[in-house]
C-alpha cells in the first residue's frame, strides 16, 4: 500500500486523456514543479476521442518511469475502470479519481479496487451534495476504506450546474449563499472524519490575481490541494502553500509544549486542540518550504 500524504498533491493538473502533450506531461516531466496530475477520461474527454485515448494511455503507462509526479486516472465509469484495471502497466500509476461517486456506485467502486495498491480520491458530484443524510451515508462507506482514501473531492462545476448557477471570476464559492452552505457542510462532514478535502477548480486561468485570491480563501476554509486546469496555475499554488517563519515556529512550540494551555505571541495556545492543525502546517513546511 502506498503511504502518501494528501498534502503532497499540491496543485493537481487535470489533463484530458486525449491531450496531445499527455506523454510529455506525465512521462517526461514537462512541468518539473508539478506535483500531481489526473488523466481525465470523464468530463474532459470528447466521446469521439475515447478509443484513441485508450490507445494513448497504454503507451503512457508503459513509459512512466518515476513516481515523483503523482499520477491518477479519472475513469469514465465503473465499466471503464474495470477495463483500465486489466491493462498490463496499470500499477504504474498511484491511483484513481472516482468520478460521480454516489450511493448507487460507491460500493462497486470500492469493491473493484479493494485488493489493489491504488490510492483513491472519491469525487462526489451529484444530488448527495445537497442532502446531509446521504452525504453522511457516503462518509460511512468511505470510512470502511480509510487506508485507501487519499482525500475526498467535490464537483464544484457540477454543483453550480445543479443550481443553474455560474460564478464570475471575482467571486468565490464562499461568497454565494447557496454554495457556501453546500461546501461548508461538505468540509465539516469529511474533515471531521479525518479526510482531507480538495479545493475546486478556478475556471478563469488567465486571471492570476483572482486565482491567488481563490486559493487563499480555500486554505482559510480548510481546503487543501487545488484542482487546476492550466500549467500557469502551478507556481502560484506552490508559493502559497509555503508557511511563514512565525507560523512554523508557533507550530513547533505547540507540538513540543508540555503545557496544555499557554501564551504564544500574545495569543492563547492549547497543545491538545491545536496539535492537528500544527502537524499539518509542519507537513506543509516540509513539502513546500518556509518563506524567508
Amino acid at each position: 500500500m502506498n503511504t502518501l500524504d494528501y498534502m503532497q498533491l499540491g496543485a493537481t493538473l487535470f489533463i484530458p486523456a486525449s491531450h496531445k502533450r499527455l506523454k510529455s506531461v506525465v512521462c517526461e516531466r514537462r512541468y518539473p514543479e508539478l506535483k500531481s496530475v489526473v488523466i481525465d477520461f470523464e468530463d474532459g474527454l470528447d466521446e469521439g476521442s475515447f478509443d484513441s485515448a485508450m490507445q494513448r494511455i497504454d503507451i503512457v503507462l508503459e513509459k512512466i518511469t518515476t513516481n515523483e509526479l503523482l499520477t491518477f486516472i479519472r475513469a469514465k465509469n465503473i465499466a471503464h475502470l474495470e477495463e483500465l484495471l486489466k491493462l498490463k502497466n496499470i500499477n504504474n500509476i498511484n491511483g484513481f479519481v472516482l468520478a460521480k461517486f454516489s450511493l448507487i456506485n460507491a460500493q462497486k467502486y470500492l469493491e473493484l479496487l479493494r485488493n489493489t495498491d491504488h490510492l483513491l480520491m472519491p469525487s462526489i458530484e451529484g444530488k448527495e451534495l445537497f442532502n446531509h443524510q446521504e452525504l453522511h451515508k457516503l462518509k460511512e462507506i468511505i470510512l470502511t476504506n480509510r487506508d485507501k482514501i487519499m482525500l475526498v473531492r467535490f464537483g464544484l462545476e457540477d454543483m453550480l450546474s445543479q443550481l443553474s448557477m455560474r460564478r464570475t471570476c471575482d467571486k468565490s464559492v464562499f461568497d454565494i449563499s447557496a454554495t457556501v452552505t453546500v461546501v461548508g457542510n461538505f468540509i465539516a462532514t469529511f474533515k471531521s472524519a479525518g479526510f482531507g478535502v480538495s479545493g475546486g477548480v478556478y475556471p478563469c486561468y488567465k486571471d492570476k490575481e483572482g486565482f491567488i485570491k481563490d486559493v487563499k480563501r480555500d486554505m482559510q476554509e480548510g481546503l487543501f490541494t487545488k484542482t487546476i486546469i492550466h500549467p500557469k496555475q502551478i507556481e502560484p499554488v506552490n508559493e502559497l502553500y509555503k508557511v511563514t517563519k512565525e507560523e512554523y515556529e508557533e507550530a513547533l512550540k505547540i507540538i513540543n509544549s508540555e503545557k496544555k494551555v499557554f501564551t504564544l505571541n500574545g495569543k492563547m495556545a492549547e497543545s491538545m486542540t491545536m496539535s492537528s492543525y500544527s502537524k499539518e502546517l509542519l507537513a506543509r513546511a516540509k513539502i513546500y518550504g518556509i518563506y524567508s
